[in-house]
């Protein structure tokens, strides 16, 4: 049953990024802002789903060594699939946001506080 949980989880988690490519290109096309070029739009929407389709992949490797394959050689392969995909996760925000995560907080204040409209933000 687990194994089965965790497939389900890598089906989903490509569906993601499936869905999310097409989905940006849409959404990018739909409502293109002027200024800003398509690329950098359809870039900056396809990297979040990008970054969650990584987690959820995360969760079904973390499910999968777990529940399914309990051995010394399977949690080093989760631990090095982990540590690069929270690697390619962090370099994947900080492209997208143009600002390194433990950061973003920090320049949302200094913004705020000179009047200036957040360049970051969460897609909405």
């Amino acid at each position: 049953m687990m194994e089965n949980i965790a497939k389900g989880f890598e089906v989903v988690g490509v569906a993601v990024l499936v869905l999310g490519g097409l989905a940006a290109l849409v959404r990018s096309v739909v409502r293109r802002e002027t200024g800003r070029s398509l690329y950098k739009e359809i870039r900056r929407d396809f990297g979040h789903s990008l970054l969650l389709g990584l987690e959820i992949l995360v969760a079904a490797d973390i499910v999968k060594t777990v529940a399914v394959e309990t051995s010394i050689e399977s949690v080093v392969i989760l631990g090095i699939l982990v540590l690069v995909r929270t690697l390619l996760s962090l370099s994947l925000d900080a492209e997208i946001d143009g600002v390194l995560p433990w950061r973003r907080r920090e320049l949302e204040l200094a913004e705020a506080a000179a009047g200036i409209e957040p360049r970051i933000s969460d897609g909405n």
